[in-house]
């Protein structure tokens, strides 16, 4: 959604476009609840106003953009599959909102978890920490928001992603605490190497011929280079084993998520290589398989 001058309808207009917008979900198939989250997110109403339909009342609400573009934008999010973050512009995660756009993937609850993780196994010790392809940001923000003593560099191949990255950086505070890098994974951190106390990252890993089978939201909209991860969606994870023990320091913790189905492969090659000890898998919370985990011998 665009940054434009809030404009001014009644609540009896804005009702109106409510209930058009449900009835098309209905029979779009497109889940009801994101009608009121967008209200809230454009129109800046609680949810307490929208389940009494109290606004309908009021002579004037203050929306982010006109009527016509909310409806047109909505009518993409029918027809074409737009994901609803993207209409309203921003995703809630974990206790930030963040700002998004179809340069990023949009952040998943499931990868709250890679925080929590990195939390649980961090040394105790200040130092340097990795997000790899930070895409939005959100991985980094949430180790600075976590790891107060330690300095987090994020780092991502896309101009764009890493534009609102920053923008989320600053938004939530936390701007002074990560430093963001253009490039491809470890390479912008060469100065630091055998220094860092952990990587976190989020990677591509979905096999390139999966990517069709995907949800339409997935497929049309969000960044495939995002999504892509090889013939066998290890690509990015075999280089990530191979190359991060060159960058962890002894101790060093290395966190990925990864996707349902690649645990066992993933655990053998981090065995193989032979530089990672205490190897563990752990479920998200829905019980799937998720997340690897090791520590740089």
């Amino acid at each position: 959604m665009k940054n434009t001058q809030p404009k001014v309808v009644s609540g009896l207009q804005l009702w109106q476009w409510s209930k058009k917008a449900i009835n098309a979900a209905v029979a779009t198939d497109v889940p009801l609840n994101e009608v009121d989250w967008l209200l809230q997110e454009v129109a800046g109403l609680d949810r307490l106003a929208l389940r009494l339909e109290s606004f309908k009342d009021w002579p004037r609400i203050q929306i982010k953009l006109s009527l016509e573009e909310l409806d047109h934008l909505w009518q993409r999010r029918l027809h074409e599959r737009l994901p609803v973050q993207y209409i309203a512009g921003v995703t809630p995660w974990r206790h930030f909102k963040i700002a998004v756009s179809s340069a990023v993937l949009i952040p998943r609850p499931e990868t709250e978890c890679l925080i929590d993780l990195a939390v649980a196994a961090a040394p105790s010790q200040p130092g340097h920490w990795a997000d790899l392809g930070t895409g939005s940001g959100v991985i980094a923000l949430g180790l600075a928001g976590a790891l107060l003593e330690s300095t987090i560099h994020a780092v991502d191949c896309s101009l764009e992603a890493l534009e609102i990255a920053q923008a989320n950086a600053q938004n939530t505070g936390l701007a002074d605490r990560v430093r963001f890098y253009q490039g491809y994974w470890w390479e912008p951190l060469a100065s630091l190497k055998g220094e860092f106390s952990g990587m976190v990252s989020n990677p591509p890993y979905i096999p390139t011929s999966a990517i069709a089978t995907l949800q339409p939201e997935v497929v049309k909209h969000e960044p495939h280079l995002a999504l892509d991860g090889g013939v066998d969606g290890l690509y990015c994870i075999r280089h990530l084993i191979e190359i991060s023990p060159n960058y962890l320091r002894s101790g060093g913790v290395w966190l990925i998520e990864m996707m349902a189905g690649q645990a066992d492969i993933v655990q053998e090659m981090l065995q193989n290589q032979g530089s990672y000890c205490n190897i563990q898998i752990h479920a998200d919370l829905a019980g799937i398989e998720r997340f690897a985990l090791a520590y740089r011998i």
